[in-house]
């Protein structure tokens, strides 16, 4: 739209485009530290009783803040049992098969010890050593071994596939929830950031879930697993194992503390940076015509470096388990070997026994790591859900499921009675708005930027809705009916064009069934374009993509061929030919003119030339209506509009008055 953020345009709305002209603004103001003297607390020592009252101050604040942080925590875990409740018998199975692999892994090393003992006896005397029962025990070892292997394979296929239907589910309902929310969350959120949360949220949600849920039990089972088989086999050599293990174990509680409140920061400022590249990308004409690269940079900098350092102390702090876990590990297995050649000289133990052991404190401290690592996952997952669930507690649209009742063959008549709205409940743009528009007639609406003319339209469409006043359809409000119906009975044309990747005809066609291939020429021919279609290489069905060469004067006659082929009874065009050269603009506003006949239909436009023929010109300033009238009736007021057409045209007028 050519005026969409007409009553904010001194506000930046993250998503539409980069307020290069308030980024530079915001530069030349001065410090504020330059302007405010200095406070009491900055000029003056604390005495040791304030000094004191301020740390407990921090404390007490410290201290609600990881209160609430267990909350969200808390919450977000039961959001997420409770949206994945429906795949919780499948993560059960997948859970339970692997216990019972990780069990047979367990049993694994005790059987070494039995075969170990085996050989022992046997080698003074080689020729007694029982190669049956060692046949026996490694042949049950490669099954148990086997089988094992079998049933992690499965339970991985099965996470797999329950993983990916949720991380489908949460961008489906992520998708329909997008749907349901108002435009006015999109004028204050960043798409980029809404972007980081379909793809990068959801995706690490999806890949905890895929890994370490299963690993968690997995690990709790090896970890138990382990123990009772190394109590069963020696008591003095468990609590050698175990004493490094509990460090380890309460190392590991203190870091997941202090890396979890970065790894939420550290997400919220990936969405900041993927809003800021998505903003600039999708400005960067303006922002290389306004040389605004270098602040640009400047701000991608200074949300760069804060992603660094969030980023830098969450991989910091969780970095030290791995190796922590390592050095308990290896110290374990060190105390283990000596305490176990002692007690084997003494005879309390075999040799299978340290063998057996020698794998057990490796397998006790596996999982201790892998704990590391699922705690690590699941604080990244839980703040990427705390994200993506916030996302869906933003308040939606009205329910309109009861809302029955629909325009089935209107004639066009449109009311505005004593209209007011504000884009936030404090600012009014639009102040007690009222008009009435004859069925077939057609209406402009001009004025300068920031008077409220799309606003206007963006109301009739129901896109935001009203604070006061009613807007009527054929003497129905609007309000009683859905706003996909609202939406049936227009078609637009926008200043900003909209296409996507598919054929030029799926993109004039766009949603309307069962339009034949002549109504999308005879629509192209109208606009002018059916000539320049022809000479695309495979003309109507040349998928238009980023290899697709089009000027956007083009790109603006496929969206007024969409509207043609649409042909609903109620027409809008915001700007729809400012992107256009002037023999264009005489073409396509001759197909508008056949377009108009019959429809009642809304023209916002800056070119007052394109509203001359105009059966109502409804002029506006500050959200009011301040004159209105015909073309000619307007000049000869000789008042607002005249002001605003002679300024565009007295160049004009004095060359035709000279010839």
């Amino acid at each position: 739209m050519s005026n969409a953020n007409e009553p904010k345009s001194n506000e930046k709305i993250t998503g539409q485009q980069p307020a290069l002209e308030d980024q530079i603004s915001k530069d030349e103001q001065p410090l504020a530290t330059e302007e405010q003297p200095l406070t009491k607390e900055e000029t003056q020592p604390l005495t040791k009783q304030e000094a004191g009252a301020k740390r407990k101050a921090d404390l007490e604040k410290r201290k609600l803040e990881n209160i609430e942080k267990r909350k969200k925590n808390k919450e977000v875990r039961k959001k997420l049992i409770a949206y994945v409740k429906k795949f919780i018998p499948m993560i059960l199975i997948a859970t339970a098969i692997a216990g019972i692999g990780t069990f047979l892994q367990v049993l694994g090393p005790n059987l070494v010890g039995n075969l170990v003992n085996e050989i022992e006896q046997g080698v003074p005397n080689l020729g007694m050593i029982d190669f049956d029962a060692v046949r026996r025990i490694a042949m049950v070892l490669v099954v148990f071994y086997a089988v094992s292997v079998i049933l992690n394979f499965s339970q991985g296929f099965i996470m797999a596939t329950v993983t990916q239907r949720i991380s489908q589910k949460l961008r489906t309902d992520i998708s329909h929830k997008i749907n349901r929310l108002p435009l006015s969350y999109f004028d204050k959120v960043s798409h980029g950031d809404i972007l980081s949360r379909v793809t990068n949220d959801v995706d690490l949600i999806g890949q905890t879930a895929s890994q370490s849920i299963t690993q968690l039990v997995i690990s709790i089972i090896m970890f138990f697993g382990t123990v009772t088989m190394m109590i069963l086999n020696s008591g003095i050599l468990t609590l050698v194992g175990l004493s490094s293990s509990i460090v380890g174990v309460v190392g590991m509680a203190i870091i997941a503390k202090k890396s979890q409140p970065h790894f939420i920061q550290q997400q919220a400022d990936l969405g900041n940076v993927n809003g800021h590249i998505e903003e600039i990308y999708s400005g960067h004409h303006v922002v290389k015509v306004y040389n605004g690269s270098h602040e640009a940079g400047r701000v991608f900098e200074e949300i760069n470096e804060r992603l660094y350092v969030s980023g830098w102390k969450s991989q910091f702090f969780s970095g030290l388990m791995m190796p922590m876990m390592l050095f308990i590990g290896n110290f374990g297995f060190v105390a283990v070997c000596v305490v176990g050649a002692m007690l084997a000289m003494n005879g309390s133990i075999s040799f299978g026994v340290i063998i057996a052991f020698m794998i057990y404190i490796r397998m006790v401290n596996q999982p201790l790591t892998q704990l590391a690592g699922v705690l690590q996952s699941f604080q990244q997952a839980f703040a990427a859900g705390d994200r993506v669930f916030g996302f869906f507690d933003e308040e939606e649209m009205s329910d309109e499921t009861h809302k029955t009742e629909q325009f089935t063959s209107i004639k066009g008549n449109v009311e505005f009675r004593d209209v007011a709205f504000g884009y936030t409940p404090d600012v009014m743009v639009i102040h007690n708005f009222t008009a009435k528009i004859t069925a077939g007639q057609k209406v402009a609406i001009v004025g300068p930027t920031g008077a409220g003319k799309t606003t206007i339209v963006n109301l009739l469409m129901r896109f935001y809705e009203l604070n006061n006043g009613e807007i009527l359809i054929d003497d129905i409000p609007i309000s009683q009916m859905s706003r996909k119906n609202v939406h049936d009975q227009f078609c637009m044309v926008l200043q900003d064009t909209w296409l996507f990747e598919g054929t030029v005809k799926e993109n004039v066609v766009y949603s309307k069934e069962n339009v034949t291939d002549e109504q999308v020429k005879e629509a192209c021919r109208a606009v002018g374009l059916h000539h320049f279609i022809r000479t695309l290489p495979e003309g109507y069905d040349t998928v238009l993509n980023d290899k697709a060469s089009l000027s956007q004067g083009q790109k603006q006659l496929i969206t007024i061929a969409r509207a043609m082929i649409q042909n609903a009874p109620m027409l809008i065009l915001d700007e729809a030919t400012s992107s256009v050269d002037t023999r264009t603009e005489h073409l396509i506003q001759e197909a508008m003119n056949q377009l108009t006949v019959g429809r009642t239909s809304f023209v916002i436009a800056h070119r007052l030339s394109t509203i001359k023929n105009a059966d109502v010109i409804l002029v506006m300033k500050d959200g009011d209506i301040i004159e209105t009238g015909t073309h000619i009736e307007l000049l000869a007021q000789d008042g607002f509009y005249a002001e605003l057409y002679n300024s565009q045209f007295e160049e004009v007028d004095a060359e035709l008055s000279s010839n």
